[in-house]
């Protein structure tokens, strides 16, 4: 085997990724990722020379979109690490198995250590393997070792013969997460979610997305609006169209008509020529209206009659124009206080609130911190040239004590700074901004901002007070690396007590 300078880890399982990645680090540059569509872009942008798929809790689906992506790859060493019984070689498809070996252990086994030799080096398994009674296969190895495969459970099903004419047709130089583009719940996996609540709205979020219907996102500032009207877009059939984003809060409010609309010459003071508004602009494409809570009644009359009928008049005209863009409106406050007390018009709020989605602030999804943390190390320290071996449990540990008012914007600015004085490549909690090792949160208008910091590991449920219930057990789970045996113990309730809570919450797993 080739000596390794890149590995990739692909997992759900925060453990399994901290446990093997601090084996790991030092021996190569490590990067990690939390699902199926980053780590076929990974691959496809960094061209690692091992990657590792844990596919213990896979879905047949998902197995077969991990053979599609290792199958557009090559001279990559590809690993699946399975439970004993879950797979054999006969169930792998022929155009993978040249580059793929298998390693089995228990979900419940913790010899990372000799995990990590199987992986780095094959040729010299360990005596006392966490194989239990398997073998650790070479990929090099022609013959499929018969011993290997008995006693094994009847293997999952194998990609379709239609799914691998796909696959050995497409051309080499195909972008890897072109595989999976149309692979229904993708919209989650590229916006990094692994709260179940969230997961779900996506879902429903990539239903609408299809259709051609005016969608309301709200949601804090930096939370991830923009980004989520993009990939909205993206997954709508005007994909190859154009998308604006407009910051009507960000203009002045005797412009924001002009902006939107467009005007004629001599409309006013300063208009010497004729101007096309964004309407016109975004042609058939899709228009984000940021912080729609900024327009005046009379720009909101204008907007639903846009939104309504598709038409409206340029600034200084009579002449009725045709809007062919598709509308998404965003703004950073709830708008029934609005209309509640006259700062927002009835008819445009029930127009709007039909299909509106809320997304929640960073510090109510916990469980997205990790995989955002880490897809952003990679980034920043991808474009500063800067080689990141190791992002330390310390490291983690500090951003999830912080309640993030400023949210994924906040997060991702501490965390290109943090790459920047990073330590031989490590990512250390003194690599971080001050305040938010200190714990020194900015101004925030949610009360929870404040009440975060009451959360002290520890603590008994019951005197726990400061934060609902949800917060408290999803922080829980993720100190405890979603055990439900020792989150229970951790919080001083029963199992059967903590499964009832989370699942009156949502935050059961998806199955």
């Amino acid at each position: 085997m080739k000596a390794l300078e890149v590995a990739l880890i692909s997992s759900a399982s925060p453990g399994f990724l901290r446990n093997v990645g601090s084996q790991m680090a030092g021996q190569c540059r490590l990067m990690e990722c939390y699902s199926l569509p980053e780590a076929a872009q990974m691959i496809q942008l960094h061209r690692p020379d091992i990657v590792v798929f844990d596919v213990r809790s896979a879905s047949p689906q998902q197995l077969a979109r991990t053979y599609a992506i290792i199958s557009n790859v090559k001279s990559v060493d590809c690993v699946l690490v399975i439970v004993p019984g879950q797979l054999t070689y006969d169930s792998l498809p022929e155009e993978i198995l040249h580059s793929t070996r298998m390693i089995a252990i228990t979900n419940h086994d913790e010899n990372y250590h000799e995990l990590v030799e199987s992986i780095l080096r094959p040729e010299k398994p360990a005596a006392d393997s966490v194989l239990e009674n398997e073998a650790v296969v070479d990929q090099y190895q022609t013959q499929k070792p018969a011993a290997l495969l008995q006693g094994m459970k009847e293997p999952l099903p194998q990609i379709s013969r239609q799914q691998s004419a796909r696959i050995n047709a497409s051309d080499d130089s195909r972008n890897c997460s072109e595989v999976v583009d149309s692979v229904p719940g993708l919209m989650a996996e590229k916006f990094r979610t692994r709260t179940p609540e969230l997961r779900i709205m996506l879902k429903r979020l990539e239903v609408a997305a299809r259709h051609n219907v005016t969608i309301l996102l709200i949601g804090e500032t930096g939370a991830g609006k923009t980004h989520l009207a993009s990939l909205i877009h993206e997954h709508s059939t005007r994909h190859n169209e154009p998308f604006l984003h407009v910051a009507c809060g960000a203009l002045p409010g005797e412009l924001i008509e002009s902006e939107l609309f467009g005007h004629v010459k001599g409309a006013f003071t300063s208009a010497h020529a004729d101007k096309d508004g964004k309407f016109l602009v975004a042609g058939s494409g899709t228009i984000l209206l940021d912080e729609i809570d900024v327009l005046t009644p009379d720009q909101q009359v204008k907007l639903l009659r846009v939104i309504e009928k598709g038409e409206f008049e340029p600034v200084g005209s009579n002449k009725t124009l045709h809007v062919k863009a598709r509308v998404i409106a965003a703004s950073n406050l709830q708008l029934q206080p609005l209309v509640e007390s006259g700062r927002f018009r009835p008819d445009l709020y029930y127009r709007l609130n039909t299909l509106s989605f809320t997304l929640p602030p960073l510090r109510k999804r916990l469980p997205d911190i990790e995989p955002l943390a880490r897809f952003f190390v990679h980034q920043h320290a991808s474009n500063l040239g800067i080689d990141v071996v190791e992002i330390t449990p310390e490291f983690l540990d500090c951003l999830l004590r912080y309640p993030w008012p400023g949210n994924v914007r906040e997060m991702e600015n501490a965390i290109r700074s943090a790459v920047i004085y990073s330590h031989d490549g490590r990512m250390m909690p003194d690599t971080l901004p001050s305040h938010v090792i200190e714990g020194h949160a900015g101004p925030g208008n949610d009360p929870s901002v404040a009440a975060f910091f009451s959360v002290r590991r520890g603590e008994s449920l019951e005197n726990r007070i400061e934060l609902t219930e949800k917060d408290i057990i999803e922080q829980a789970l993720l100190s405890n690396s979603f055990s439900r045996t020792n989150t229970a113990k951790h919080l001083g309730i029963s199992r059967v007590t903590l499964y009832n809570k989370m699942r009156k919450y949502g935050i059961l797993p998806e199955r």
